[in-house]
């Protein structure tokens, strides 16, 4: 449908489409360019996540102090600590850790020759033995745990369970 539009005192017919189309076209394409596109957001969002990941797995450990938390390095025997008063009269005194069970640190020794720990379990929640019960207090040596899980070897672990499947 045509309108009429006067020029120099004569109507003259206008198509409808013509200025329309054109003014969408550049609508559409300023909406393109401004709308912010998700790969550089997301882009962003990995480098602020996995910056602390680098600085984390970079940064040296301090020596074990009281309310620590520590990590059993592989499955470990360690010896259950009772009190004075304890007379149930188990004679097994020792219990297992599974790997990487968390342990918070109660009292560590200050004499070089003598380097233990003494913790109580936070992981393992069944009771079964002979693994460690929760809260149980077990004495271990230092070589033993380790203060921070290697971030890198769990991200391959992860990777490499995903693809062997």
């Amino acid at each position: 449908m045509a309108t009429p539009h006067a020029k120099g005192g004569q109507l003259q017919p206008v198509q409808n489409g013509s200025p329309l189309r054109m003014n969408e076209s550049f609508k559409t394409h300023d909406q393109r360019h401004t709308e912010p596109p998700l790969w550089s957001m997301a882009v962003a969002m990995l480098v602020i996540l996995g910056a602390q990941l680098v600085l984390y797995s970079f940064a040296p450990t301090g020596p074990i102090r009281e309310g620590d938390t520590v990590f059993s390095e592989g499955e470990q025997q360690v010896q259950i600590r009772h009190a004075a008063t304890d007379q149930s009269g188990k004679t097994d005194n020792t219990c297992l850790l599974d790997p990487n069970s968390p342990l918070i640190v109660l009292h560590t020794s200050t004499d070089q020759a003598d380097d233990s720990i003494i913790a109580h379990v936070q992981g393992n929640p069944a009771g079964e033995w002979p693994f460690c019960h929760v809260h149980a207090e077990v004495r271990l040596k230092a070589h033993q745990v380790f203060q921070k899980p290697a971030v890198f070897r769990a991200v391959r672990e992860i990777l490499a369970g995903w693809f062997s499947r």
